[in-house]
């Protein structure tokens, strides 16, 4: 059994590109059906790296569906984010969901 404390201490890595995506934020549950929808994780800005704020003051936020996770190892979980769109990129921009 994995503890949400646990995952939440885990790197999330990216297969597609092999980046960092940084550890979770929070997490999506669907209570009714007893199911994890999401794990969410800081957004990230174009260039720097450095943190984005969004117009009204809040972190922008990456949303990762549970059906992108492929593996949940030891110290990091690794999802599959590929883009398929021309000039999509994932740290050019925020993608609110895949």
């Amino acid at each position: 059994m994995v503890k949400i404390s646990d995952l939440r201490m885990r790197e999330v890595i990216n297969i597609a590109d092999g980046r960092r995506l940084g550890p979770i934020k929070d997490i999506d549950i669907n209570l009714e059906e007893g199911r994890i929808n999401a794990i969410i994780l800081p957004g990230h800005g174009g260039g720097g790296g450095g943190k984005f704020m969004s117009f009204i003051g809040r972190e922008e936020e990456m949303v990762v569906p549970w059906q992108k996770i492929r593996k949940i190892g030891v110290d990091v979980i690794l999802v599959d984010l590929a883009f398929n769109l021309p000039g999509s990129e994932l740290h050019g921009g925020i993608k609110e969901k895949w």
